[in-house]
């Protein structure tokens, strides 16, 4: 046997590498929800963290497991690689298939766990947003994948919305950059394969009534283009009219993109001045937090974070200048408020900085219905109290069980009422 990348948790060494995944104990399995799968995939927890192994052929491991160490270092959402395990062989002798083995995400969903009973209009529209926006994240990089699917990816909550993480990178290739046809092959494929999904889910009574799993699948389509040209597409702009620059600068940081450089394009002897914006990795708003605060959180959730933050400043009266020192004060004051009055028990119910972003929409809610704003302290022990009681563990719901084969999602489901709104889901 042949173990590559482990050494950081050499406790996997020891694993039944000698038994196909299938028929591990179930004392050694942890249940947790998956999506379909080509392939066999476990879970095993190892000293407080969960790890996703996958029995494939040699050359798609270890291609895989390539790619997603160079998906991590240009900080693309993606599951992180610990190691792969070759040259299995049985008690018989008998030749086993190599394994990938990954960090499973915590807090993360497959779209098929998000709802028991079905997936609503609004909550399709989220998941294809992030899905959008990660293949655009993909396509600046000039990374193909070829396979785009619901299926594929996991889904972190993000202030209300989803970021979307590549779980499954076999079939992916890496370019320096992108045809045209490239991306409208992933564009095809991720259309043909949505629809399929939301097919499936119509078919077991799953999808919302009135959801065109054909329109919705094409309309991945509309929000990538929007999203590609907002990020790639010159701006125009004249000297004596500057606003176009600046919207589009602040539309492209609302996106979570920073710009790297300004590359500007004058028109023979007109005004008119064209600005190609040279975009970055995503993260505009994460890493300004994590700078003020050392908060490392999802993008969605530091805009959140850092709109109460700047609030907070206001109401101190401090100019832009004091904001790394009103961001110390914001931690303890605000956030880690928040995070000590959670019971342990209930800290596995969503992510932290998820909490904070329920309680500042729950301080909404509640002020509304007063007419006046509710003390802060005041919304967050009704929070405690009457919200987080209700929400399912999402960090890890750990079983005993190996449950049913890779492709099926019987052994966990993640239950959300369907009565729940928009912002309370």
């Amino acid at each position: 046997m042949r173990l590559v990348g482990i050494a950081a948790e050499p406790e996997l060494t020891f694993l039944p590498w000698d038994v196909p995944l299938e028929e591990w104990p179930e004392d050694l399995v942890v249940a947790l929800p998956r999506g379909i799968s080509r392939h066999i995939v476990r879970f095993v927890r190892i000293n407080g963290v969960v790890y996703a192994i996958k029995e494939a052929e040699l050359e798609l491991v270890e291609r895989e497991y390539h790619l997603l160490h160079e998906l991590q270092r240009r900080d693309v959402p993606s599951v992180e690689p610990v190691g792969t395990v070759s040259e299995r062989l049985d008690v018989s002798g008998e030749v086993l298939p190599a394994a990938l083995i990954t960090k499973h995400l915590p807090f993360s969903l497959p779209y098929r766990a998000l709802f028991s009973s079905s997936l609503r209009a609004e909550t399709t529209d989220r998941l294809l947003d992030a899905l959008a926006l990660l293949m655009v994240q993909l396509h600046l990089i000039g990374f193909s994948w070829n396979d785009v699917s619901l299926s594929n990816t996991l889904f972190l909550r993000d202030a209300g919305s989803f970021a979307a993480y590549l779980v499954d990178a076999e079939t992916g290739e890496l370019h320096p950059t992108l045809s045209d046809g490239q991306r409208e092959y992933d564009l095809e494929t991720a259309a043909i394969n949505v629809a399929g999904e939301l097919m499936d889910l119509a078919a077991g009574n799953r999808l919302q009534e009135g959801i065109d799993p054909i329109v919705t699948g094409v309309s991945l389509r509309t929000r990538y283009d929007a999203l590609w040209n907002a990020i790639t597409k010159p701006i125009e702009f004249t000297r004596a009219n500057r606003l176009g620059l600046e919207k589009q600068m602040r539309r492209l940081n609302e996106l979570g993109f920073d710009v790297a450089e300004l590359q500007v394009d004058t028109d023979g002897d007109q005004e008119v001045i064209r600005v190609s914006p040279k975009v970055v990795d995503a993260g505009h708003h994460s890493r300004r937090l994590i700078r003020l605060t050392g908060l490392d959180v999802g993008e969605n959730q530091a805009r959140r974070l850092l709109n109460d933050l700047d609030s907070y400043r206001v109401k101190l009266g401090h100019g832009r200048e004091d904001e790394e020192l009103v961001a110390h004060r914001w931690v303890s004051d605000r956030f880690e408020l928040v995070m000590q009055s959670v019971p342990p028990h209930m800290r596995g119910r969503l992510e932290p900085a998820e909490i904070f972003h329920e309680v500042l929409e729950h301080r909404w809610f509640m002020s509304e219905a007063a007419g006046h704003s509710v003390p802060f302290a005041q919304v967050v022990e009704d929070y405690v109290a009457t919200v987080l009681p209700n929400k399912p563990e999402e960090k890890a719901v750990l079983g005993a069980r190996s449950g049913t084969p890779s492709d099926s999602t019987a052994e966990l489901r993640i239950i959300l009422p369907a009565d729940l709104t928009e912002n309370q889901a």
